[in-house]
């Protein structure tokens, strides 16, 4: 199945509610020809065309430089700015966060190549995701990654009103490509990326700008060296700062 919704450029995480939209869809339009006439039967393809559109999946490339990071989520950049991050990079950070609105493409992929050390699922509210308090408070799922050269990559997917799932299937040990697709949060919210300020990447993008995942590059840097990466955080762990995955 999942091939299948691959080769037609679909979320290869939406077939649940591919096949129960368009169950759902071919009964409406059944209904609307055998109530209102054969000319209202069309009328269900809307709501199935929307579902369709909803779970596009585009291909994407972007810039091959190891000194930049992508951004993780198609939207609007909402915010550029510094904030403590104690879970994974373990002290200041330099926060990007995008606005996924429900027309924005939701897959989530991969700002960098690197191998996932941290996963952390923390439940919480479903505040709008344009709440400032919304990235403290609501339900989401932090996938921590650690590049070839050391530097410590942060990405959090947080819900919204309408966005009531989160799909992360990346988990420690696993090593990711720059743009690889990795999950989705469906029906729009908020997706946001994390480097250490220390490590001097600094942003390219400016707030209320449209970027693309994948392709549009975020933050651009040249990292010292940095030490080698700790192991893996499992769930119910020690992280990498000495708390809890």
């Amino acid at each position: 199945m999942r091939k299948v919704l691959r080769g037609l450029r679909l979320a290869e995480y939406g077939g649940d509610e591919l096949a129960l939209a368009t169950v759902a869809c071919a009964a409406l339009g059944w209904g609307l020809f055998a109530v209102v006439g054969p000319a209202a039967a069309p009328a269900a393809l809307v709501p199935w065309l929307s579902v369709l559109w909803f779970f596009r999946d585009p291909e994407r490339r972007g810039p091959e430089s190891e000194e930049v990071l992508v951004a993780p989520a198609d939207g609007r950049v909402a915010d550029v700015q510094e904030v403590d991050e104690p879970r994974f990079v373990c002290g200041r950070a330099l926060r990007v966060g995008i606005f996924l609105s429900p027309f924005s493409v939701h897959v989530n992929r991969a700002p960098c190549t690197g191998m996932a050390m941290y996963y952390r699922y923390a439940p919480g509210e479903f505040l709008p995701a344009y709440n400032p308090q919304a990235p403290e408070r609501n339900e989401a799922v932090e996938l921590g990654l650690v590049t070839p050269r050391g530097l410590k990559v942060l990405v959090k997917q947080i819900t919204g009103v309408l966005a009531r799932r989160i799909v992360c299937e990346a988990r420690p040990g696993q090593v990711l490509a720059r743009g690889e697709r990795y999950g989705m949060i469906k029906f729009g919210s908020r997706t946001e990326l994390y480097v250490p300020v220390e490590s001097g990447y600094r942003a390219v993008v400016a707030v209320g700008q449209w970027v693309r995942g994948g392709e549009t590059p975020l933050l651009r840097g040249e990292p010292a060296p940095a030490p080698a990466p700790p192991a893996p955080c499992e769930p119910g762990t020690a992280s990498t700062c000495g708390a809890t995955c």
